[in-house]
């Protein structure tokens, strides 16, 4: 218990650090987010997954923190996802690279001896499509380090459940890495995610969350699976049905998330992540109360009712929309204001 405290003040600390001592770089290097008026540096990723593994690996390697071969070969999956988002944050990647490598890597750590081979494969498209959705929540400040940080703690529950230390230290370890990059990244952010952070974050809260479900009942598996990630689906959910409803292609980014939404409806940014956090952390109360058996796997419904209210959303409009004759009538009074600010 010692140990795992001690692992997880470090890698906040080391986070918290890294964070900092390479937004320089990041910034001359142009890893930056493009999706900003201001140049964003991407350092934070970087830093949450050296802190994650460089801690949770130095304390295996020590005998204090042993993680198994299993954990450890989810952890070393999950650096080479986080490489292959570190690519995609230095140059534009198609839309199909990340996914792929993604599904690829999500192949060499599922249990198939517990899952088999068709639950397997299921659990390898979930892995990638989860970890696909959770890169859309590095949209807004604080949100994706938020959501990550309460899924991380929710899937350590279940492994501690499950009698599985090393999974659950490892976790509590990459929860404080999150925290300490939010010390960095909340409004108004001075570091970003990016892709690899992202890539990174999500992956393993996917695959961790399959290693812990693995050999139990499939219906009661795909409740706490669900309600561990609700707030990502949701996301999800609504950027593709939006996409769609507009009929715009589903892998052209636009400013259409959960978080840009709420925005629109008058949401302070320092609010949007706590809400979001808050709706995580229901589901994953949720999800622990199923995977321990204090409620049934029925009550994972609760959370996609939770969730219904979200889809209604999607007919807020992302852009300002202005009426012909409004444009016009603005257009017309600007020319107005120029012509006589310059007679005069």
């Amino acid at each position: 218990m010692l140990y795992g405290i001690t692992a997880a003040a470090t890698a906040l600390l080391f986070s918290a650090l890294l964070t900092g001592v390479l937004r320089t770089p990041a910034l001359r290097l142009g890893i930056t987010d493009r999706r900003r008026r201001r140049p964003l540096p991407l350092s934070g990723g970087t830093a949450v997954a050296l802190a994650t593994v460089l801690v949770a690996g130095g304390a295996d390697a020590a005998g204090l923190l042993p993680l198994g071969a299993g954990v450890g070969r989810v952890v070393a999956a999950a650096g080479c996802v986080a490489l292959l988002g570190l690519a995609a944050d230095l140059r534009r990647l198609r839309w199909w690279v990340t996914p792929a490598g993604t599904a690829v890597a999500a192949g060499f750590v599922v249990p198939y001896e517990e899952t088999g081979a068709a639950a397997g494969a299921a659990a390898v498209a979930w892995i990638a499509v989860v970890t696909t959705a959770f890169r859309g929540l590095d949209h807004a400040d604080g949100v994706a380090g938020a959501v990550g940080a309460v899924g991380a703690f929710g899937v350590a529950a279940c492994a501690t459940a499950e009698l599985m230390d090393g999974l659950a230290a490892l976790l509590g370890v990459l929860a404080a890495a999150l925290a300490g990059f939010l010390l960095h990244n909340w409004f108004p952010a001075r570091a970003g995610l990016g892709s690899a952070g992202a890539l990174f974050t999500g992956f393993l809260l996917a695959a961790s969350a399959v290693f812990v479900r693995a050999g139990q009942g499939i219906g009661a598996g795909a409740a706490v699976l669900y309600a561990l990630t609700a707030v990502v689906c949701a996301d999800a959910a609504l950027v593709v049905l939006g996409r769609r409803l507009d009929r715009r292609a589903v892998t052209r980014g636009r400013p259409d998330h959960l978080g840009h939404r709420l925005r629109r409806l008058g949401i302070a940014p320092r609010a949007v992540p706590v809400l979001l956090g808050a709706g995580s952390a229901g589901g994953v109360l949720v999800a622990v109360c199923v995977h321990t058996g204090r409620l049934p796997a029925g009550a994972a419904w609760w959370v996609a009712a939770a969730a219904v209210p979200v889809l209604v959303l999607v007919r807020r409009p992302v852009t300002p929309v202005f009426r012909p004759r409004q444009r016009v009538a603005s257009t017309s009074s600007q020319v107005s204001e120029r012509l006589r600010v310059r007679s005069g």
